[in-house]
């Protein structure tokens, strides 16, 4: 369809049938001709209502004011230099819609009209959903926590966001443009240009040097552990790659600290050992020694009654501090990871557990495992040696003589989940997780020194785990889960 321009032939099929907006328009700024993908554009019924209009009246004022400028400084030069010019605009469209558009201002030859008008060829693409995508990219790349920088394939920062200008110190305004070393310890920046090329002519996506310490460089000097990522950053005409630095120094700190605390408990446990049973040796040698000479001078049973009950409480509580040196040991070792891992069946897994535990004739015990997920891969050491502690738990604290303990196994997102009930005393309230401190007694009359818990908890931690305890479960007394994890993460494969 022609509006007061005749076009040839060779132009007007090409620009009808156009997926974008093409308008002829005059140096004034008169539209003299649109096909129809304009006219949807404008919202527009036809291409026929945008004759004789004027092109600039459906931008805001700002913007009509740069295409007037456009316009004046394309059309001032010569017909042979009119270059082609792009911009981005917001279209104001008749339906009150805002699409954003890419503007072309270009030369066009073929108008038969005779009237020596001045024209050229607008053309305009709907750019909405990019401008849209790139928006929210804009604001997840600026408020995203972890430090982003996109760089160049010669290292200069062309992006960076608050979170990594923070991390090093700068305001973002003094990053782009610069070299990427200003970020680097200097013992690493000769190297780096070598990195920085390798990756350009392969990029991937990939964490840099994963078996290597990284440090960074902040604008005063010290440096700080961090984590790359690096992936490479789609850009039209150019080489770029993006970078996502972590600062990871509170949890180097934690893991520092988490080392020097086993550690030292690890050293701590074996200098009690050597330290403490030599005395205790000494001192039940010693006890034994009197109660040999008093019963050579006076005989065996010439000794008081209250004497031989003195000389056996003695002997007893020998006997229970070697106990608890011995339960000190094995708690400091709980704490180390087992890495050898089997394919377990969970049914098994608990019968094997329960052969461990003398559990009287007047308890009836309840199996209810959901086997529906099928074996799982775990270290069987630990597994089992929890839950025979918990069942025994549930025996020596239930208070009666019958009773009835359940346990159970279900599946639940990355973990299974054991869990061993009882309908005993229950645990007092305020004392669910007091019970797991190390020489807790749950139950002052009953034997033991309070270690078995503390060592079931420490033990299941190590390996990426979780137990629970509740004073009232289903059946009425106390209530333990283990939450075992069937697939690790990955800070439990690297510790």
């Amino acid at each position: 369809m022609t509006l007061g321009v005749q076009l040839a032939p060779e132009i007007q099929a090409p620009l009808t049938h156009a997926p974008f907006g093409a308008l002829i328009v005059e140096h004034s700024g008169v539209i003299t001709w649109a096909n129809s993908v304009c006219a949807t554009l404008f919202a527009e019924p036809d291409p026929e209502s945008l004759r004789l209009g004027l092109l600039f009246v459906w931008f805001c004022d700002e913007d009509a004011e740069t295409l007037r400028q456009m316009f004046e400084l394309f059309f001032a030069a010569p017909v042979a230099q009119r270059d082609p010019w792009t911009r981005k605009f917001v279209l104001n469209a008749a339906d009150g819609s805002r699409p954003n558009v890419a503007l072309t201002l270009a030369p066009v030859t073929g108008l038969e009209d005779g009237d020596g008008a001045q024209r050229a060829v607008v053309y305009l693409r709907n750019i909405t959903r990019e401008v849209t995508a790139e928006r929210r990219f804009a604001q997840m790349f600026d408020t995203l926590p972890l430090g982003l920088v996109v760089v160049d394939g010669r290292g200069r920062i062309a992006q960076a966001n608050p979170a990594l200008a923070s991390q090093f110190g700068y305001p973002v305004e003094d990053l782009i443009g610069r070299n990427l070393d200003i970020l680097l310890p200097e013992r690493y920046r000769i190297a780096h240009a070598g990195h920085v090329a390798a990756y350009s002519a392969s990029p991937a996506s990939r964490m840099m040097a994963p078996n290597e310490e990284i440090t960074g460089l902040h604008s005063s000097g010290r440096e700080f552990p961090v984590e790359i990522g690096l992936t490479r950053f789609e850009n039209p005409g150019q080489s770029l790659c993006m970078a996502i630095v972590s600062d990871i120094t509170f949890r180097k700190q934690s893991q520092t600290a988490l080392q020097q605390t086993n550690a030292q408990l690890e050293e701590f446990t074996y200098v009690a050992s050597h330290d403490l049973r030599s005395p205790l040796r000494g001192i039940a040698d010693l006890v034994s020694w009197i109660r040999e000479d008093l019963a050579d001078e006076h005989g065996e049973d010439a000794l008081p009654q209250a004497v031989r009950h003195n000389f056996d409480r003695i002997t007893q509580r020998i006997e229970r501090c070697e106990q608890m040196i011995d339960d000190l040991l094995s708690y400091a070792r709980a704490g180390v990871r087992d890495p050898q891992v089997h394919r377990i069946d969970p049914r098994e897994l608990v019968e094997e557990a329960m052969a461990m535990v003398v559990i009287p004739e007047g308890f009836e015990v309840e199996v209810d495992v959901d086997v529906a997920g099928g074996t799982l891969m775990a270290p069987r050491a630990p597994l089992s040696t929890s839950l025979r502690n918990l069942i025994a738990n549930a025996v020596k604290h239930h208070g009666g003589t019958t009773g009835r303990i359940r346990i159970a196994m279900r599946e639940e997102g990355r973990f299974s989940i054991f869990s061993v009930d009882d309908d005993g005393q229950g645990i007092p309230p305020g004392n669910e997780e007091r019970i797991f401190k190390l020489f807790h007694r749950a139950s002052p009359g009953t034997d033991g020194d309070g270690v078995g818990l503390a060592f079931t908890r420490r033990m299941i931690n190590a390996h990426g785990g979780m137990v629970t305890a509740r004073g009232q479960g289903e059946l009425g007394g106390a209530s333990f889960e283990v939450h075992w994890p069937r697939i690790l993460l990955r800070e439990s494969d690297d510790d």
